[in-house]
C-alpha cells in the first residue's frame, strides 16, 4: 500500500473512534508534513484521499475540517459526550416561581360559567373588551399606548407575523427585511410564496437609505423590522433612526411590520416605530417570551383602516387566539403577574449576559445587557458550519449565522458577505433555555473549543 494511503487510514481511524470530531480543524498540509516527516506532496495526497472518502472538507485560505456527520432526526445534537444535551438554539425564558405566580389567576377560570363563556365558541380576532384592555396594559410603553379598538389577537406571535405578512404582502409580493432576520419570517415567506428582499443594517439597525433604495429599485409590498433588541444582533435603534424610518414609510407609502417580541426586556427603549408612524405600522408582539411559551397569545396593533384586513387574515389562516387563553392572559395582566414575571426575566437576562462576558468577552460578540441571545463572530480558522458541528459533538446545540442571513446588504462588522447572503463565521447563542449553572458550563466549554489547536 502506498504511504499516503497508510497515513490517510490512520487519520480515518482517529475520525472513526472519535478522537477527531466533526468540525475539528486539521493542521495545514505543510505542518502535517513536518509532523509526520513526509514530503509536502505526500501530505497533499493524504488530504486529497481523506476528501475523496468524504471524511474532510477544505476551503482555500481557511483550512481543512473534519466533515460533519449526516444530520440526525430532530434537533442537531450529534453524539453528545454523555451529559444531557444543552440547547442554545431554542430560546424560551422561564424564571423560578413564575408558575406559582401564574396559578394565582387561574382559580376563577375553573368555574363552569366562565369555562362555558370562554370555550363554548371560537374567539373572534378582536377578542373581548377585557382582553383588549389587558393587551393595552401589557403593550404600552413610554411615548406610546395602543388604541384598544385596533388591537387584534392571534394564537401566538408567530401566527401574528404570518397574518401580517399574508395581509400586507401575499403570494408573489416582495417583503423587505433586515439582512439578518428572524428565521421564522423566512419560513413564513416561503410558505406563502413571498420574496424576501434584504435591507442593509448598520450599528443603529435597518438603514433608511437602503430601504428607500430597495423600494425604488423594485417596489416592496411591506417591510419587516425589529427596532428593539434585533434578533440576532441585539441592536436597538435610536429615536432618530426610528423617525427616519417613519419618514421613508410615509414618503414611499410602505407599511412596516414592527416585531417587538423581545422589547419587553428593554424598559428604557425608545418609543416603538408605531409611535412615529401609527398609520403605516402593524405592531406584532406576544406573551410567549414575556410569560410562558406553553400558553400564549399573539398581539397585532393595526393601523387605522387596516383592522378588518388583518382580522380577515387571522380568520382565514385559523390563527385567532383561543378564548380560554385570552381570558387567562387578561387576568395575568390585571393582577400584576405579567409585570412581575417581566421584572424577573430582565434580572435573569442580565445574569446570563454576565456569563457571556465572563466566558466569551475575549471574542467578538454582539449582545446587549438584557438580551437573551448573542451573535458570536468566530475566531479564525473556525467556520460556522464546522463550529456548530464540533459543538454538537460536545452536546451543545447552536444556530449557524446562515439561518438568519437573507442575502446582499452589509451589516456591522461584515457579518454578511455583500451579495452572497452567507453569514461569515458567526453563530447565534441562545441564552434563555438552560438553567444558569448549565449555561455557565456550556459557555465555558464553547470558549475552550473556540481556542483549541488540534494535534493530528
Amino acid at each position: 500500500m502506498e504511504e499516503y494511503r497508510r497515513i490517510a487510514d490512520r487519520v480515518a481511524e482517529r475520525i472513526a473512534d472519535g478522537r477527531l470530531r466533526p468540525g475539528d480543524r486539521l493542521p495545514t498540509q505543510r505542518a502535517f508534513a513536518r509532523r509526520h516527516r513526509i514530503a509536502n506532496s505526500t501530505a497533499i495526497r493524504v488530504y486529497g484521499e481523506l476528501a475523496r472518502r468524504g471524511l474532510v472538507v477544505g476551503e482555500v485560505g481557511r483550512g481543512t475540517f473534519v466533515r460533519a456527520a449526516p444530520p440526525l432526526p430532530g434537533p442537531a445534537l450529534a453524539e453528545a459526550t454523555g451529559d444531557a444535551p444543552v440547547d442554545l438554539q431554542l430560546n424560551y425564558p422561564v424564571v423560578e416561581g413564575q408558575s406559582a405566580l401564574m396559578a394565582r389567576a387561574l382559580g376563577s377560570l375553573a368555574r363552569a360559567d366562565v369555562l362555558g363563556e370562554t370555550t363554548g365558541r371560537p374567539a373572534a380576532a378582536v377578542g373581548t373588551a377585557e382582553a383588549r384592555a389587558a393587551a393595552v396594559r401589557v403593550l404600552k410603553r413610554a411615548g406610546w399606548e395602543p388604541d384598544p379598538e385596533r388591537v387584534l389577537f392571534a394564537g401566538n406571535g408567530r401566527q401574528a407575523i404570518a397574518a401580517a405578512v399574508s395581509a400586507l404582502v401575499g403570494p408573489g409580493g416582495r417583503l423587505g427585511v433586515e439582512a439578518l432576520t428572524y428565521p421564522l419570517v423566512k419560513a413564513v415567506a416561503e410558505r406563502i410564496g413571498v420574496r424576501l428582499v434584504p435591507i442593509a443594517l448598520d450599528e443603529d439597525g435597518m438603514r433608511p437609505d437602503a430601504l428607500a433604495a430597495a423600494h425604488r429599485a423594485a417596489p416592496l409590498s411591506a417591510v419587516y423590522v425589529q427596532p428593539t433588541l434585533h434578533n440576532p444582533l441585539s441592536v436597538t435603534a435610536s429615536p432618530g433612526r426610528r423617525a427616519e424610518l417613519a419618514d421613508v414609510l410615509r414618503e414611499s407609502g410602505l407599511t412596516a411590520i414592527e416585531d417587538t417580541t423581545w422589547a419587553f426586556l428593554e424598559p428604557d427603549a425608545p418609543a416603538p416605530l408605531a409611535a412615529h408612524a401609527p398609520e403605516r405600522v402593524v405592531l406584532v408582539d406576544s406573551l410567549s417570551k414575556r410569560l410562558a411559551p406553553g400558553l400564549t397569545v399573539g398581539h397585532l396593533v393595526a393601523p387605522e383602516g387596516r383592522v378588518e384586513d388583518l382580522a380577515r387574515a387571522l380568520r382565514s389562516g385559523a390563527w385567532t387566539a383561543g378564548g380560554l387563553a385570552l381570558a387567562a392572559a387578561a387576568r395575568w395582566a390585571e393582577d400584576g403577574t405579567v409585570a412581575e414575571v417581566v421584572a424577573a426575566k430582565r434580572a435573569d437576562a442580565a445574569a446570563r449576559h454576565a456569563l457571556v462576558r465572563r466566558h466569551l468577552g475575549a471574542y467578538r460578540i454582539r449582545t446587549a445587557p438584557r438580551a437573551y441571545y448573542c451573535w458570536w463572530e468566530l475566531p479564525v480558522p473556525w467556520r460556522a458550519e464546522t463550529f456548530v458541528a464540533a459543538a454538537a459533538r460536545r452536546g451543545i446545540a447552536l444556530t449557524p449565522g446562515t439561518a438568519f442571513a437573507v442575502g446582499g446588504g452589509a451589516v456591522p462588522g461584515s457579518s454578511v458577505v455583500p451579495g452572497s447572503g452567507a453569514a461569515v463565521d458567526a453563530v447565534r447563542v441562545g441564552l434563555a433555555s438552560p438553567a444558569l449553572p448549565v449555561l455557565d458550563d456550556a459557555l465555558g466549554r464553547l470558549s475552550v473549543l473556540a481556542s483549541e489547536v488540534l494535534d493530528v
